[in-house]
């Protein structure tokens, strides 16, 4: 996503390093993001890309309105926070695309979403946060529990029900 140099004040004067965020996916239901700072360009992108398979989540999709075809578009609507941007996934119908600036389209179809409606909030130029931001919001989609995610539960009998003929008999005192 960006490279990006980072400084540190010394006796000496400047230390320059490199910070690097890289995002891998596989458009398929699956993005991962990794941050790198290091002395090098190429040892922070290969650190960054390392950590960015590490860091792998599943994100859920789902549909909009009907559940016909494959799909396409986030379950519901959910929001990312890093810093001062806050990113918010409205789901689309189909065909609509991704609406979204150019950062968070990139990690869109990175993690497979076809059709999303977007906005965001906060300095959204500092770019770390804004795919951060994204990136989490995308992790929120398993987060929330619908109908669909129920498990089947056996029913079973209360123990009133269960213990009826037990409870029924009458209490026997103590022998004399």
């Amino acid at each position: 996503m960006k490279i990006m140099p980072v400084q540190k004040q010394t006796r000496a004067g400047q230390r320059t390093r490199f910070k690097a965020f890289v995002i891998v996916g596989d458009s398929n239901g699956h993005v991962g993001l990794g941050v790198k700072c290091a002395k090098e360009v190429a040892t922070a992108i290969r650190g960054a890309i390392i950590l960015a398979k590490t860091a792998c989540i599943p994100i859920r999709r789902g549909y909009w309105g009907n559940r016909i075809g494959k799909v396409h578009t986030v379950p519901m609507k959910v929001t990312g926070y890093c810093g001062s941007v806050t990113v918010r996934l409205v789901p689309a119908p189909r065909g609509a695309g991704i609406v979204a600036a150019r950062t968070p389209k990139k990690v869109l179809q990175m993690a497979g979403i076809e059709d999303c409606f977007t906005a965001s909030r906060g300095s959204t130029k500092t770019l770390g946060n804004t795919v951060k931001a994204t990136f989490y919001a995308l992790a929120k989609t398993y987060g929330f529990l619908t109908p669909d995610l129920w498990k089947e539960t056996a029913l079973t009998k209360s123990p009133l029900q269960e213990y009826t003929d037990f409870l029924s008999k009458p209490v026997v005192s103590g022998k004399q």
